[in-house]
């Protein structure tokens, strides 16, 4: 999945189509993220031992193709690429060109 935990994205398609965040759980095998502060659903919950009942937001996955990245360098929606340079894969913008990792290597 070329999305990871902690990358900042902006969200294409749904009802909160517009909004950026930082992805905070990635569930690679089913192809879903959780964007913080979006696509949050209301539910209602009953008073339990430990916790009061009311009404909550619960955060709903959404899928990867309604996300797209944010660059860090260049600041743009960018596809993602890959460069691989001895046994080293990193993610590189396809717009800019430079490398999307925090400290240039990363091994898969």
């Amino acid at each position: 999945m070329k999305i990871k935990k902690g990358d900042k994205v902006k969200i294409i398609l749904g009802k909160d189509r517009g909004k950026e965040g930082t992805v905070e759980f990635v569930l690679p095998e089913k192809n879903k993220v959780f964007v913080g502060g979006a696509n949050l659903y209301k539910r209602h919950v009953k008073k339990m031992q430990n916790m009061e009942g009311g009404i909550i937001d619960l955060p709903k996955p959404m899928n990867v193709s309604n996300v797209s990245l944010i660059c860090p360098n260049c600041k743009k929606l960018a596809k993602i690429g890959y460069k691989i340079v001895g046994k080293i894969k990193s993610r590189i913008c396809k717009k800019c060109k430079r490398n999307l990792e925090s400290n240039g290597s990363k091994k898969d």
